[in-house]
């Protein structure tokens, strides 16, 4: 009988379970998309109770497709949106909110209240992240204040807490029926309460935010059995033994587990982390201090992440909003009926400016408008928005480590265009690698899963999977490429201050 790692990849669109087997291939595919809810400006919610239906659901097509059961899983692991926000019930199972996810901004006014005591950087020493909407910290403070009875209830310790993972590991290990209340150091790195040094809740910064501690889950490392699959489950008695946060999982699928290595991964935003081994270190320069992965008892793994909201969400909002394209994936060839962007520039900030700015008072700007422009042109800005975000993070990662890239390894849906991975190419002046399984997210999780129960041995083995599928080598010349930076420069400033107290 063969034995294969099934990932549960919970993502801001979609939830998918992959099938892996030893040499890091996908076996099968379930996914399922559940609704973007979007109430009002700068307001994102999903709905958890169908998040959770659809994992069930995704788990029993990934099995069927690959005509196996549960004797041939040894081992669950998850991967997820990482600040998204759940508060449920824990007697009843039912979440009291929707909940908010990490591109929402309705938390600003939490933000600046907490901020008006020290600062942005209040907590950045400990926590190694600015006060930001981004994070799931102010989205407990904003359920707690606006949902009726939620404050009081928690108090009682009748309400938990946890990002996605953590919703979907509790309900897999029996939900109200004894389900594991835990969580990895990466997705709690993302809530503002971790200290980076001790691994624990700060009591401190619970007492500032007002967040009563019996809400939140007890942090784990990223690879360890947390519990076993609850007994109705397709899955019943599989261990649950894996746990990454979506980028720190695709910087684990990409082999890049040593200090100086960095993925970036292309998705509905994107997502850069530089690996910075043992050492804590606090950025200068706009980035996050993070955790990469904690291996069970052994010490953990720090990095820089360069975070960007926006990038394949354009593309969508370029389909579903103004009906340009049909579909995703025809807006290479609609890019490719220009040469060039005809001099316009597209700056996405459409919750805000995440890394390197952090200008929460930035929205959406399309700038360099003439009659000339077509909407080739405009869906080559939109493409070149997510390079230029990106060599804007990289030049902050160079700067903080003091160790320049040479090349970039590359992963996410977007990667798939070839034209956006030459102009990425082409900006940063450095190769674009992309490797064979683009999948890394999940297998990132699969690999942290299959570490801790012995179906993968060691670091070497995961190493020895990971093949080079396509390089991508700069063929702009350099007064091209400064003359195109400074633009995109430009047009960023557009969007600064465009939020008053009467804007969303």
């Amino acid at each position: 009988m063969t034995d294969y790692i099934l990932a549960i990849d919970q993502g801001t669109t979609s939830s998918r379970a992959i099938i892996f087997d030893k040499a890091g291939s996908v076996i099968s595919t379930g996914q399922l998309e559940h609704e973007q809810i979007f109430p009002q400006a700068g307001w994102v919610e999903h709905d958890p109770k169908q998040i959770w239906d659809n994992v069930r659901e995704v788990i029993g097509q990934a099995l069927a497709k690959a005509n196996i059961t549960r004797h041939n899983i040894k081992a669950v692991g998850i991967t997820n949106q990482r600040e998204t926000a759940v508060v449920w019930d824990k007697t009843t199972g039912e979440p009291v909110y929707n909940a908010i996810v990490w591109q929402d901004t309705r938390t600003q006014p939490i933000v600046d209240r907490l901020a008006a005591d020290g600062g942005v950087e209040r907590f950045k020493q400990q926590v190694g992240l600015p006060l930001a909407t981004y994070f799931s910290g102010t989205k407990i403070v904003w359920i707690l204040e606006n949902v009726p009875g939620a404050r009081e209830k928690a108090e009682a310790g009748d309400l938990l807490f946890g990002t996605t993972d953590t919703w979907v590991l509790w309900n897999l290990t029996g939900g109200v029926n004894g389900g594991v209340h835990a969580t990895d150091v990466t997705n709690a790195s993302r809530t503002m309460f971790m200290d980076l040094e001790t691994l624990q809740w700060d009591d401190a910064i619970l007492a500032a935010f007002g967040v009563p501690k019996s809400m939140l889950p007890t942090i784990k490392s990223s690879s360890e059995v947390y519990g076993t699959v609850e007994e109705h489950s397709l899955l019943r008695e599989v261990p649950v033994a894996g746990i990454l946060g979506d980028q720190q999982a695709a910087t684990f699928g990409q082999a890049a587990f040593d200090t100086g290595e960095a993925k970036n991964t292309y998705g509905t935003g994107n997502f850069l982390i530089f690996n910075t081994g043992e050492e804590i270190v606090h950025s200068k320069n706009g980035l996050l201090t993070t955790l990469g992965y904690k291996l069970g008892d052994a010490s953990p793994h720090y990095a820089l992440e360069g975070s960007i909201a926006v990038t394949g969400a354009l593309v969508q909002w370029l389909r579903d909003n103004l009906g340009i394209i049909s579909s995703a994936d025809e807006i290479e060839a609609l890019a490719k009926t220009v040469d060039d962007n005809g001099g316009a520039y597209f700056v996405p900030a459409f919750s805000g400016l995440f890394a390197p700015y952090w200008r929460a008072d930035a929205r959406g700007a399309l700038v360099g408008l003439t009659r000339f422009v077509n909407k080739g042109h405009i869906a080559r800005a939109v493409l070149e928005a997510t390079a230029f975000q990106t060599r804007e993070v990289i030049d902050a990662v160079n700067a903080d480590s003091g160790v320049p890239l040479t090349e970039i390894k590359v992963d996410g849906g977007m990667i798939a265009n070839n034209l956006l991975m030459q102009f990425q190419a082409d900006i940063l002046g450095v190769p674009v690698v992309r490797p064979v399984v683009a999948e890394t997210t999940a297998l990132g999780a699969a690999y942290a899963a299959g570490l801790a129960v012995g179906f993968w041995s060691d670091l070497d083995d995961l190493r020895a999977n990971w093949q080079e599928d396509s390089r991508w080598t700069p063929k702009m010349d350099e007064a091209e490429r400064a003359r195109q930076l400074r633009n995109w420069k430009k047009a960023v400033t557009k969007t600064f201050d465009w939020v008053d107290e009467d804007v969303n």
